[in-house]
């Protein structure tokens, strides 16, 4: 065990203890807003740049669900909270790349951005390999069309960016489940008409892939908007662990 987990300082727990109790407010707020119990929205502590004492102080408050950006810093950080005898349910929320992939499946109980064909044969021949259940996967989806930016494209017909091929090559590979759709709102867009899109892609999904329930969208400050669009996850920085240490 590393100093680091010998105890959480008690100052810093209760300081993420008043930021995860105001960011649970907004998210019950937000539902019962949209009509929607509160039991549908899971939140997702996107923890990147934090230490791994924060996630064992956020799960010892409560917290399931826990987010991270970059392998090189993620997969450190799940050893150092596996050896306390933390598990939380860890998702990878950051662009992926095809040399991480061996690394990311043997952590991440999810990874919500699968954006293209030849990942998804990476992702499933790596989690064949090193898991014995299969990996959940959310698609990214860009929602106006930008790949530059990272995400599956609607209504195209490219073989390894299309929404439709990369869908049908998670939904058809055996190391894979697909789980739903994952957004960013885009630069530009007001939140309600990103995730009205979300919502209908994710509603035409689920029509072909009834099992395809989850919908991870919005952040610290647009998460109503999101769960009014039937976000099932929305995924928390800063609202709950303050302003984050500059990436190095």
């Amino acid at each position: 065990m590393t100093d680091s987990f010998a105890l959480v300082r008690p100052d810093r727990r209760a300081e993420l203890a008043v930021g995860l109790a105001r960011v649970r407010s907004r998210i019950a707020d937000a539902c019962a807003a949209a009509g929607r119990a509160r039991t549908e929205v899971t939140m997702i502590a996107v923890t990147k740049t934090y230490p791994a004492a924060d996630v064992v102080a956020l799960m010892s408050l409560g917290v399931t669900d826990v987010g991270e950006n970059r392998d090189q810093e993620a997969a450190p950080k799940a050893r150092e909270v596996a050896a306390v005898g933390v598990t939380p349910r860890w998702h990878f929320i950051g662009r992926l790349q095809r040399n991480k992939v061996k690394s990311v499946v043997r952590y991440a109980d999810v990874v919500q951005s699968v954006d293209r064909v030849r990942l998804v044969s990476a992702l499933d021949a790596a989690a064949v390999a090193a898991r014995d259940r299969p990996l959940d996967v959310l698609v990214q989806v860009s929602i106006d069309a930008d790949p530059a930016r990272g995400g599956a494209v609607p209504d195209s017909s490219d073989p390894d960016v299309g929404l439709g091929p990369v869908v049908d090559a998670v939904a058809a590979a055996p190391g894979l489940r697909l789980a739903g759709l994952m957004a960013v709102a885009p630069l530009g867009w007001e939140p309600p008409r990103a995730f009205d899109r979300l919502a209908a892609l994710a509603a035409a999904l689920r029509a072909d892939h009834p099992q395809a329930t989850s919908v991870s969208a919005g952040m610290s400050g647009d998460l109503e908007s999101a769960i009014e669009h039937g976000a099932t996850h929305v995924r928390v920085g800063s609202a709950l662990l303050g302003m984050r240490p500059t990436l190095g």
